[in-house]
């Protein structure tokens, strides 16, 4: 075995990898040192998936070396990438729902006592780690009964099960509130303080800042740098993943709203746990954001609106004629459109087609007099949003699933764009996109509103909202805390509105 540097506890030297007409990566370099918390970023694409796939034993690279511990390792599967000490918690999780939280992180390798499992012991090494990473949810508890945020410490939990030196965190914030996000802050630093090594893949540069001590930035497969995150500023970074300078991280207004063309009067869906009275009104080529916190009931109000819920009372009117969503069908037919927040499980059939994605939800239109699809109108019609929503994609008939985030929301974009809304509402559009690619939508949504749709959009990120809306309702516990002007307002106003029917809280509307 050839020695290296022990300085670290992992290097990556040279690694490159090829598909079929691509190369992921070229001669990327990265070295991570034990204790530390090493962010990993760069656009979809970019090839850091790829990366810790060659790591992990999922890929074999085609070139390269990989030292851990200073030894040279090449791990042909994921198995024995987890035997010596490397553990991946994946973005979308992949556990067993129906079997406990014990079965879960044992699987494949219970301890025995004799040729029976030792569950005394599964459970009490089980409760050690818990009680070392401050969780608290009972071992014993089906997995499928637990929050995201439970379901993440859970996969973390099993990654230091396995005597872990190094373990990377992919994309783990995503689906997590702010105060989950701090208490998976306080487990990493725990960890750190343990002399684990994090290898922290993120979009949300705030967050990179706040909790890595060293930033590596890879592109189109390349190495771009690598830089202490004392030293780097959000411009820095993405500069460095784009190759541009992006100062402006939200394209100019070119729309201009007109007149009312939803009204939306005193919407009740369950008066003790739903929408409350709510009350609001879109204009034709305006775009309308709507925050509040975890369970303010930002998601309903667009499911009500798309006749995904049983409303108990109140009108919506478009063109001031009053209209019933009954379900989906008959919102499509009144000319609403629904991006969903949940884009790989409600989004997508990622196996199937970028045709099959585009067309789906306009088949009537393809119909000939005999009930026989036109393959010509399809193709057309694919051919349409891949170029207007500038997909990057070898093909019509590549499988949506190996597309990068951002051009699988382009796709879901174009294909509702098709149905010719009037209303187009978009549930988090660009949860889980990388900057380069944020951006490209924040523009595809301004140009829509500048051809007269009427946008509904729904985001957690409050820059974000005031960075492309004209206005911003703020829900709080199922109510309309107030309608604020973007142009004027700040995130301390939204962040005190979103908590104004909060339980104990008695804050006033400001504006």
């Amino acid at each position: 075995m050839e020695n290296i540097n022990n300085e670290f506890v992992l290097e990556m030297l040279n690694i490159s990898k090829e598909f079929p007409g691509v190369k992921a990566l070229s001669e990327v370099n990265l070295k991570v040192k034990p204790g530390t918390v090493h962010a990993l970023m760069g656009e979809n694409g970019a090839g850091k998936s790829t990366l810790m796939k060659c790591l992990f034993g999922i890929y074999q690279k085609n070139s390269g070396k990989i030292f851990l511990d200073s030894k040279e390792v090449n791990f042909q599967n994921t198995r024995q990438a987890l035997d010596n000490g490397v553990s991946m918690v994946h973005q979308e999780l992949n556990q067993v729902r129906q079997r406990n939280i014990l079965d879960n992180i044992w699987l494949g390798r219970y301890p025995k006592k004799g040729l029976f499992i030792d569950e005394q012991k599964m459970y009490e090494d089980t409760v050690k780690i818990f009680k070392d990473l401050d969780i608290t949810v009972d071992p014993r508890q089906k997995v499928g009964s637990l929050s995201v945020s439970q379901m993440q410490m859970v996969e973390i939990a099993k990654a230091v099960s396995y005597d872990s030196k190094v373990i990377v965190m992919d994309e783990t914030t995503s689906s997590l509130t702010e105060k989950e996000v701090e208490h998976l802050f306080r487990i990493i630093n725990k960890l750190r303080k343990n002399n684990v090594a994090i290898i922290y893949i993120s979009h949300k540069m705030e967050e990179i800042l706040k909790i890595s001590d060293y930033v590596t930035v890879m592109r189109d497969g390349q190495l771009i740098g690598t830089k202490k995150s004392s030293d780097i500023t959000i411009d820095n970074i993405i500069s460095m993943m784009v190759g541009r300078d992006m100062s402006n991280r939200f394209p100019p207004k070119q729309n201009h709203p007109g007149e009312i063309i939803l009204e939306v009067e005193g919407l009740t869906e369950n008066i003790k746990f739903g929408l409350k009275d709510v009350s609001f009104s879109l204009k034709k080529g305006e775009i309308l954001g709507i925050a509040g916190l975890v369970g303010s009931k930002r998601t309903e109000i667009v499911e009500a609106l798309f006749g995904m819920r049983k409303i108990d009372s109140g009108k919506v009117k478009l063109h001031n004629k009053e209209i019933i969503n009954k379900n989906p069908r008959s919102a499509m037919e009144n000319g609403f459109a629904l991006v969903t927040e949940e884009r790989r499980s409600t989004g997508i059939f990622p196996q199937l087609s970028i045709e099959f994605n585009s067309t789906i939800s306009n088949m009537n239109s393809y119909r000939s007099n005999l009930l026989f699809l036109s393959n010509k109108k399809m193709g057309n019609d694919t051919k349409w949003v891949i170029e207007s929503m500038k997909v990057k994609t070898p093909s019509t008939k590549t499988p949506i699933g190996s597309l990068s985030g951002g051009n699988q929301q382009k796709v879901i974009i174009g294909r509702w764009l098709l149905t010719n809304p009037e209303v187009l509402m978009l549930d988090e559009p660009t949860r889980g996109i990388d900057v380069g690619a944020k951006y490209e939508i924040y523009q595809l949504i301004n140009e829509l509103a500048s051809k007269e749709k009427g946008i509904i959009m729904i985001s957690s990120e409050m820059p974000e909202l005031i960075g492309v809306t004209d206005r911003i309702l703020v829900m709080s516990n199922g109510k309309v805390a107030g309608i604020v002007d973007s142009k004027n307002t700040t995130q301390e106003e939204i962040m005190k509105l979103s908590a104004k029917f909060l339980e104990g809280d008695s804050y006033e509307i400001t504006s």
